[in-house]
């Protein structure tokens, strides 16, 4: 026996299991079933602006702690656990809609709502089924191995749960200032919610900024590295790649493909539009391919060992409470029924070849990715780069076997987003039974609860996916879609052929460049494709971070602060992805409201966003380290 497999047999949870507390009780399922729904609709707003997502874990640990303590006085912190179970399921499917579903509305392709459910919910729940056979290998028996820091951070909250009551009111806060700022500038018109200006008097070079609370939250979260790189690649774009194509085509009198109009006639955002998207749609999609070629050593150590894994019978459900799985059969039955229904389904039309697919690279890499984010974290899994990779595949067999046109390209953007689904869903289940295994969750019951989430936000994930389209645009600018555009992209290009491939090309020499640069790829190819008003107030959120950070005098002192941040950010970003989904909802039932900001004033929403960082950095620096620890 290794050092790693001592570790995880002598390891004993913080409920042991001779000990039964409540847990997946009525309150529980039913508290969690409302916060999977929300978080999945905050998701899906947050996904389609700036195409990252973030983790739910741990505000809907903190949450889950403040209502069921604080006001309906349970204790029980196995219930807080299925709480934030749900919840994360709620917010995987909101991140497994938003990188796929939006390219079928690209497409002007007419999804119904039973589709829509039909693909989140076989996504779902083929996430949940193939991650069962895995917990007994990656959870229990690397316990000394993949720390898994979600899911750790997540048990650590629960543990401490006696500071659930003033947790809950720094996410409740911040949820008032998002929503508050998004209410005020989108939804009365008081402000413009976008600044924008030249950089002197060079064509067509141009900085701004969206002044979007949710977007200082993010940055927040990723940290100053990672919203710095993102930054750099909305500089590389606006005022290198942009003022460059004008100073070439300012002369030019003929249009040159994809623009109907010549260069002379564009401004910044028409050359964005034309020529900088396809750009950025080449990097994101070989970044994508980089990222996940980096993890291929994991990913063929990841199959001999779930295989092996399978065949020492790990997959067995212990006879303890805390080491139950759903019954192994019943697990097979419902891979087995999923896999059989999806091929046969006629509203999908994907075929046996889409399902034996699914079947192939859903397990595969839901392997890779659970054991991935056991080492890095939900946030760095390279869902997209996996998810490309099988629509590639997947688009390149539908034309060979001589499925074409319109048909072709849903059936394999039906693969993809199912695949894409189950990806998503099976890395946060990982969390979530990481976060099980150190609090003494039944693993069982963690897994029915993660089912009734995916099953209680996919069926509203297709209504707020139609109301955000109605409302806003998917493609527009307030609402880019980024990760859903590139798999547009390709799958056009393959079936059409009608492409700038030239110009996809570059992007993809771009992708290569800055990995040999040892920068992350993906993030700054998000960065080029998006615009660099997204990018900008996410680096501020990076910048309050770095701030906070260099502040503290402790390590101890920085996570508290951190930590505290998190919950501050996570609220800001909640508040204002609802309020976003609200405002969508009253513009699909045609609520008049104004269209044109009161003031064109650029120093008010710039103080105003100013404030807001300000609170960030106040909430944060106001944390106090636990000496009791």
């Amino acid at each position: 026996m290794n050092n790693n497999q001592e570790k995880s047999s002598s390891f004993v949870p913080y409920v042991p299991s001779s000990r039964s507390l409540p847990e997946l009780t009525m309150v529980a399922i039913i508290f969690g079933i409302i916060l999977a729904i929300v978080f999945g609709a905050a998701n899906a707003y947050l996904g389609l602006k700036v195409g990252l997502t973030v983790s739910a874990s741990i505000p809907a640990a903190v949450i889950s702690m403040g209502v069921l303590r604080g006001i309906f006085r349970r204790d029980s912190i196995l219930e807080n656990n299925i709480v934030q179970t749900m919840t994360t399921a709620g917010e995987a499917i909101g991140a497994g809609a938003v990188f796929t579903l939006p390219a079928f509305f690209l497409l002007d392709i007419n999804l119904s709502q039973t589709v829509i459910i039909f693909i989140v919910l076989t996504g779902g729940l083929l996430g949940v089924f193939m991650m069962v056979p895995l917990r007994q290998m990656l959870i229990v028996k690397e316990h000394g191995n993949l720390p898994y820091p979600e899911g750790t951070a997540c048990a650590e909250v629960l543990k401490s749960g006696e500071k659930g009551g003033a947790n809950a009111k720094t996410v409740a806060i911040g949820f008032l200032f998002g929503g508050l700022v998004k209410v005020l500038g989108d939804g009365f018109m008081l402000f413009k919610t976008e600044i924008e200006t030249q950089i002197g008097k060079l064509k067509n070079t141009v900085v701004g900024m969206d002044i979007f609370p949710a977007l200082l939250g993010v940055g927040y979260i990723i940290g100053p590295r990672i919203a710095g790189q993102m930054l750099a690649g909305g500089l590389l774009a606006w005022i290198v790649l942009i003022p460059a194509i004008a100073f070439f085509g300012a002369d030019s009198t003929a249009a040159i493909f994809p623009a109907e109009d010549p260069i002379g006639k564009l401004d910044a955002w028409g050359i964005w539009d034309n020529y900088i998207k396809y750009i950025g749609a080449g990097a994101v999609a070989v970044a994508g391919l980089i990222t996940l070629l980096k993890t291929l050593p994991t990913l063929i150590s990841t199959a001999s060992k779930t295989v092996k894994g399978l065949s020492d019978g790990a997959a067995g459900g212990g006879i303890e409470r805390t080491d139950k799985d759903m019954p192994f059969r019943y697990v097979i039955l419902g891979i087995v029924a999923l896999v059989i229904i999806i091929g046969a389904a006629p509203i999908t039309n994907v075929g046996f070849i889409g399902a034996i697919a699914i079947a192939i690279f859903g397990f595969l890499f839901v392997a890779v990715a659970s054991r991935i984010v056991g080492i890095v974290g939900s946030s760095s899994s390279p869902v997209s780069g996996m998810t490309i990779a099988t629509l590639l595949i997947v688009t390149l067999v539908y034309k060979v076997t001589g499925l074409h046109g319109m048909e072709g390209m849903k059936a394999a953007l039906t693969v993809a987003a199912i695949v894409c689904t189950a990806l998503a869903v099976a890395g946060d289940i990982s969390q979530d039974l990481k976060t099980g295994h150190l609090v003494g969750g039944t693993p069982w019951k963690q897994q029915v609860a993660m089912m009734i989430g995916v099953i209680a936000s996919g069926l509203v994930i297709g209504v707020i996916l139609v109301v955000l389209d109605k409302s806003y645009g998917m493609g527009s600018q307030q609402l880019p879609a980024p990760k859903a555009a590139i798999m547009k992209v390709l799958v056009q290009g393959i079936f059409g052929g009608d492409l700038p491939w030239s110009l996809i090309f570059i992007g993809a020499a771009v992708a290569i460049v800055i990995e040999f640069l040892g920068l992350n790829s993906l993030v700054v190819a998000v960065g080029l494709y998006l615009p660099i008003h997204v990018s900008a107030p996410v680096m501020f959120g990076g910048a309050v971070r770095w701030l906070v950070d260099v502040k503290a005098k402790s390590k101890e002192e920085r996570q508290e602060r951190s930590d505290r941040g998190v919950l501050f950010a996570s609220g800001l970003i909640a508040g204002e992805s609802l309020l976003g989904v609200l405002i969508a909802v009253l513009i699909f039932f045609k609520v008049k409201i104004p269209t044109t900001p009161m003031t064109d004033n650029r120093l008010i929403p710039f103080v105003i966003f100013l404030f807001v960082c300000w609170l960030l950095y106040w909430f944060s620096a106001r944390a106090k380290v636990d000496k009791t620890k």
